[in-house]
């Protein structure tokens, strides 16, 4: 579900914690190791929350994005835009880095959507480049989870397990005002990332509990994986 116009416009006041330089910057370090001298390509790139600080670090960043209020926001920046689904929408050239951050694969709300992404993002490689994502371990075996209550901010997840969709829930006080966002989103566990990987033609190139590559173990609540397109793809 895209963004409209009022979410777009106040991104950093709805999820201020995403801004906060203690997780941004690691994020854009890691990333900028990653592109190298190589450009990089952001499915789902937003208002530019990752790729701007990434494109003042040298790294060229183009971004691939559905909301258009939220591309909008980058009309006067270094970041070039496509409008689209990042399951299908093309660029026209190949790029050392395709990543994509914060759970934004299970926007897509299809295992066959999903799997199109992967086979995007390596359509969109250069040979011996990575595809990076960023997402969060599911808890399916809660119906519902808090994931968010702050003074101005409550959000929860709703499972329906048999469909393996999380909604989530958003209510927000702004201005004396309450405002609420609902979307629903496909969970999938690192297994079922590799599986898609493979089918892509991807091989593993790493696993991490975050960006500052803190080992992966089974406590982890989240996770940064890597995959690598063959330098002879």
């Amino acid at each position: 579900m895209p963004f409209d116009e009022w979410l777009a416009a106040r991104y950093e006041v709805l999820w201020p914690e995403l801004f906060d330089p203690a997780v941004l910057e690691p994020a854009v370090d890691f990333l900028a190791e990653l592109a190298g001298p190589g450009s990089a390509l952001e499915f789902g790139v937003g208002t530019g929350r990752v790729a701007l600080p990434l494109s003042r670090r040298g790294v060229r960043v183009h971004g691939i994005e559905l909301s258009r209020p939220m591309a909008a926001l980058l009309d006067s920046s270094p970041v070039g835009v496509t409008i689209g689904d990042f399951a299908h929408a093309t660029v026209g050239s190949t790029f050392r880095l395709v990543y994509l951050v914060r759970n934004t694969i299970t926007n897509l709300v299809t295992q066959d959507e999903q799997v199109e992404a992967f086979h995007n993002a390596a359509r969109h490689l250069e040979p011996g480049g990575c595809f990076v994502i960023e997402n969060y371990i599911p808890e399916p075996h809660h119906t519902r989870r808090v994931f968010t209550a702050t003074e101005t901010h409550l959000g929860f997840e709703e499972y329906d397990v048999a469909a393996q969709i999380a909604v989530s829930h958003h209510y927000w006080t702004i201005d004396g005002a309450l405002k609420t966002f609902s979307s629903p989103h496909r969970y999938l566990w690192p297994s079922e990332l590799d599986l898609m990987a493979r089918l892509a033609g991807l091989s593993p190139h790493g696993r991490w509990a975050g960006w500052g590559r803190d080992p992966f173990t089974s406590e982890s609540t989240s996770h940064v994986s890597v995959w690598q397109k063959p330098h002879d793809g």
